[in-house]
């Protein structure tokens, strides 16, 4: 029963971070956490518990993270491929004809959701775990509770989307999506064990957390920016932030003496990059500028305390292995 905190947690954290910490909805509307919890929550679950079940690493992780991302957005919202969704013209800059697509939001889209919509929570529940770190938490019963919640959740959101945008992709590009998130899971699968390189050692758990606060405002600062940007600086920032890190994380976390602190500064860094975006956002519903600045402030030391709670588990476990 103890377990079941953790993905309990996980399932609630994903959302509040997805959403709440992002800035599209504030605190007045925290009920919206039983809506969205299935959803996220559930995926979010999910590939934990798959991945741990498995046996695999993170870098499958943060593939499955992304098929969820591709998943959601090309068919549960189809924002990547809806001309006008909410209105808000995502698909204007940088549109590629052939795909029915827009590159800078489809980039864009694709990052929130692999790094904060669920590697994030999955990161800092699981530090917060100690020693069941890596451990599965539910037995087949609770996988399957989280499998129908995800697919539940799903289907209420593309049902919600399509009533609220009266949308539908096209069949290519529904079965292109599809195609896709079937390869990166299966890619998940397939990827090698990866071995510690002894001859390297893992750079400070402050630099770690420094170079990626300077990668969330990159890929951040290209879509806040009030006057307009050039595409290809724009499609640069978010490339270099994307692959960038991506590429430092694999490096370091093959070097000798990586361990809970830095998973924490790179989780840290991203966690914390929506915290400062969160005060240049809007939220998608009606509220008055005080409860924005309250809900702001609020999910942002909120934040602030669950890393440092698990910033601190993940030195005392580093402590103790010594």
């Amino acid at each position: 029963m103890r377990r079941l905190i953790y993905p309990l947690g996980l399932a609630l954290l994903s959302p509040l971070v997805a959403e709440f910490l992002f800035g599209d909805f504030p605190i007045t509307h925290l009920f919206y956490l039983i809506l969205l919890a299935p959803t996220y929550g559930g995926a979010t679950v999910l590939i934990r518990e798959t991945a741990r079940r498995a046996g695999l690493g993170w870098p499958s992780i943060v593939l499955m993270a992304l098929a969820y991302g591709v998943l959601e957005e090309g068919i549960m919202t189809m924002s990547l491929f809806n001309p006008n969704f909410a209105g808000m013209r995502l698909l204007d800059s940088g549109y590629i004809p052939a795909l029915g697509i827009g590159a800078s939001w489809t980039l864009f889209a694709l990052g929130l959701h692999t790094v904060w919509s669920v590697s994030v929570p999955i990161a800092l529940t699981e530090e917060l775990a100690g020693e069941a770190r890596t451990t599965p938490w539910l037995g087949p019963v609770g996988l399957a509770v989280a499998a129908v919640l995800a697919v539940l959740g799903a289907a209420v959101t593309t049902y919600g989307t399509y009533q609220d945008n009266s949308f539908i992709a096209s069949v290519p590009q529904l079965v292109s999506i599809v195609v896709i998130v079937i390869a990166l899971v299966g890619l998940a699968f397939r990827l090698p064990r990866r071995t510690i390189r002894a001859d390297r050692q893992a750079p400070s758990p402050w630099l770690v957390l420094g170079v990626t606060l300077v990668a969330g405002v990159v890929f951040e600062i290209m879509l806040l920016v009030p006057v307009p940007t050039p595409l290809w600086a724009t499609l640069l920032a978010l490339v270099v932030s994307e692959a960038g890190m991506a590429v430092l994380a694999l490096t370091w976390s093959a070097r000798q003496g990586w361990d809970g602190r830095h998973r924490m500064a790179l989780a840290g860094g991203a966690l914390l990059t929506y915290v400062w975006h969160v005060f240049f956002t809007h939220p998608m519903v009606a509220a008055t500028p005080a409860v924005n600045l309250i809900s702001h402030i609020v999910f942002g030391l909120g934040a602030v305390l669950l890393l440092v709670l698990a910033a601190r588990r993940a030195g005392a476990t580093v402590v103790q292995s010594r």
